[in-house]
């Protein structure tokens, strides 16, 4: 299972094209099931591009790490003194003990 990291956008098209360059992929457009941005896989990480929004996942680049169960990591997140920025069912953003961002992805 390859992680993901997810690059917001000011100009959506632009980061497209930046990334799908410099790592030689074809950014795809994913599935409504998937989000809104592109998606592609480059050396067994895949790598995200949307628009920048205002939610807690769209101002800063943001590793997504899979689980298999997302309810035990996110116990696993607090029980290690980390914090829930906005827990989901298929997707979660927390904050490391430390106060650094990442993600969580359901798999």
């Amino acid at each position: 299972m390859a992680a993901l990291i997810e690059f917001p956008a000011d100009d959506p098209e632009r980061a497209r094209r930046f990334w799908a360059g410099l790592l030689e992929v074809d950014l795809a457009e994913r599935g409504p099931a998937d989000g809104a941005g592109w998606v592609a896989e480059s050396a067994g990480v895949r790598v995200g591009v949307h628009e920048r929004g205002r939610g807690p996942g769209d101002t800063a680049s943001l590793p997504y790490f899979p689980v298999a169960d997302m309810t035990s990591a996110l116990r696993k997140v607090e029980d290690l003194g980390g914090s829930l920025v906005h827990p989901g069912e298929r997707w979660s953003i927390c904050r490391d003990s430390e106060g650094t961002p990442f993600a969580l992805e359901q798999r």
